[in-house]
């Protein structure tokens, strides 16, 4: 028998009367600051809502370089200092109105999806998802499959972590470039790809998924690494990462305000904050506070969380869990390795050959994007060689000059390369005393660090 839940219904009818009286608002500042365009959100509160604002601001390539955050009390009150790509403000015009448009309409779609199920637009593809163990040359065998199953890669991302890979690939059919929806044939791609990556050696599953429905690539890398449990040492041939190389993170308990404070101080890189915010919402924590600085080369970020049932962490079980997490979120996207970008006209089959060369000449793929644009293949690949440390440049001149000088070319980046930090204890309390103090005095903050 069926039960009707009163409380529900009255739970959906006042979030839906709560967001129409208080719709979310978003002001655009360009005059305040001299060096950045303040973005200010105010919204009634959601779990996921700060996740919304910081993937919105990351997809369209801006740095976030300060953000101050609150949500205590059911209400969203956030202001983002934010600059593009060339450390300029924004220009007012379309760029602004259509960040106002969209955050606007993405907080408010947060409080719509909970009961609801929308009508998908027709898929243009058929996305892969793949996690295993990672070894040298398993790309190359994975496109190499994709290839002889009359799939073609229209786009995919790739991420290693800890000896483990997780990937997001969509491909259509060869002969139609229609999504493929045929179940056996889907099936047969499947257990072919799971044979692929599980190999000899994998000591844990290796999982694959298809499905036809839209999702955030980058977001659901990070779900699947986590899955995975890419943030544990499971392989004792794996080599340990020295101190230097790791972001510093912190989780201690504000005891009187019932917060825990999570704290982290690590090289400041394109969507370290979106990345951060990913995991905890992931792990299912609320952002209730935070204070944002990344005007250096270092990027500094304290949080009060608590667990969605309102507790803090308690135990030390689950901090280790969330320091170890947060470790592993920020190193996923800092690519060791040669920058390699190919630019070329795009052809079925294209990435099959170029990551067989890599293999050929010993160069493992860390990390990889590859998208099409038109009839031009732009991908991007991070490698080492097949015991992970720096390939000698002898070595990419020749694969250079087997796929082509003018189509593969090498670019530094300053994200594959991971500064020393300071030894010992490092308070983030102390750092922003300076920077945010009469923000977390009105918060009734300040008291916990004296």
């Amino acid at each position: 028998m069926d039960y009707w839940s009163p409380s529900l219904d009255m739970d959906e009818e006042f979030e839906k009367l709560a967001i129409r009286m208080n719709p979310p608002r978003v002001t655009i500042d360009n005059t305040s600051n001299r060096k950045a365009t303040l973005i200010k959100v105010d919204s009634a509160n959601k779990h996921g809502s700060l996740l919304e604002v910081v993937q919105v601001l990351t997809d369209l390539n801006l740095t976030i370089s300060r953000a101050y955050i609150s949500s205590d009390g059911g209400w969203f009150m956030d202001v983002f200092h934010v600059i593009d790509q060339k450390g300029n403000k924004l220009p007012n015009g379309e760029l602004t109105q259509h960040i106002e448009q969209t955050l606007g309409s993405r907080v408010c779609s947060l409080w719509s999806l909970r009961r609801s199920v929308g009508v998908q637009a027709a898929a243009e593809h058929t996305t892969i998802e793949l996690t295993g163990r990672d070894r040298p040359g398993l790309l190359s065998e994975v496109f190499a499959v994709l290839v002889d199953l009359k799939c073609n890669v229209g786009a995919a991302e790739v991420w290693t972590h800890n000896s483990r890979m997780a990937s997001v690939v969509y491909i259509t059919d060869e002969a139609t470039g229609s999504p493929i929806d045929d179940p056996d044939r889907l099936s047969k791609i499947k257990q072919l790809l799971r044979y692929v990556l599980k190999g000899n050696r994998d000591k844990r599953c290796a999982n694959t998924a298809v499905s036809a429905g839209a999702t955030h690539t980058e977001r659901r890398l990070h779900q699947m690494m986590y899955a995975d449990r890419d943030y544990e040492w499971y392989d004792t041939d794996g080599a340990s990462m020295s101190p230097g190389q790791k972001p510093l993170v912190t989780v201690e308990n504000c005891a009187d305000k019932c917060y825990t404070v999570v704290s982290l101080r690590c090289r400041d890189r394109t969507k370290l904050l979106f990345d951060v915010v990913c995991t905890l919402t992931d792990m299912q924590y609320v952002v209730f506070h935070a204070t944002v600085v990344a005007e250096g080369p270092e990027a500094y970020q304290e949080f009060y969380i608590r667990h969605l049932d309102g507790c803090p962490i308690s135990s030390e079980a689950e901090r280790q869990r969330v320091i170890h997490c947060l470790e592993a979120a920020i190193q996923r996207r800092t690519s060791e390795g040669i920058r390699l970008e190919l630019c070329s006209e795009d052809r079925v089959g294209l990435l099959s050959d170029v990551t067989r060369i890599f293999r050929e000449n010993g160069l493992s793929v860390v990390r990889a994007e590859v998208t099409t644009r038109g009839a031009q293949a732009l991908n991007v690949f991070y490698v080492t060689d097949a015991s992970g440390d720096p390939v000698k440049s002898e070595t990419i001149e020749a694969v250079r000059c087997e796929i082509g000088q003018t189509i593969l070319r090498v670019k530094d980046d300053i994200n594959s390369k991971s500064p020393e930090q300071e030894s010992g204890r490092f308070s983030l309390g102390n750092l922003f005393r300076s920077r945010s103090e009469k923000l977390l005095y009105n918060l009734g903050l300040l008291r916990s660090y004296s």
